[in-house]
């Protein structure tokens, strides 16, 4: 087994990932995922600089991009959940241009402030990066609730 192949592999052990993974089968109604396997279902949130370039920027995003998007963050607001026992609210805003905002609220505080831009493009070069991107914002959310329980706990 390659270097590559063994850290994508290890990669699909990751909380987020594991998180992730349970959201996206959690879609799966008819049961048609059931055969695919974990590395199967995160792949269209892997784009390397080529595919990238090939997507279209004009126009606003297509539903399966903002469905993916979607799902990242649920992912991410599920994570937090699980640790700190808040329940969170996630809104997005987009424009048609594919830029906007995405916030995780817990209580009155904004646990995560993402700015969103070329979403369009949204997806990440390998499985650990997309693992440490959902990471970072889980760690953000969990920090600061932990932080600020005041404001979550009105």
């Amino acid at each position: 087994m390659t270097a590559k192949k063994e850290q994508q592999d290890s990669a699909v052990d990751a909380p987020f990932l594991i998180e992730l993974v349970k959201t996206l089968r959690a879609q799966d109604t008819n049961g048609s995922w059931e055969g695919k396997s974990d590395l199967d279902l995160l792949e269209p949130y892997i784009l390397n600089k080529e595919k990238r370039r090939t997507l279209p920027i004009i126009g606003g995003p297509d539903p399966n991009t903002l469905r993916r998007l979607e799902l990242f963050f649920e992912a991410v607001t599920r994570s937090i959940e699980r640790e700190t026992g808040v329940i969170i609210q996630p809104l997005l805003k987009l424009h048609a241009g594919g830029f906007g905002r995405i916030v995780l609220i817990a209580g009155r505080l904004i646990a995560v402030n993402k700015q969103l831009r070329d979403v369009h493009r949204f997806g990440f070069d390998n499985c650990v990066k997309l693992a440490q991107e959902g990471d970072k914002y889980v760690s953000e959310g969990i920090s600061l609730i932990r932080k600020f329980p005041n404001v979550v706990n009105y």
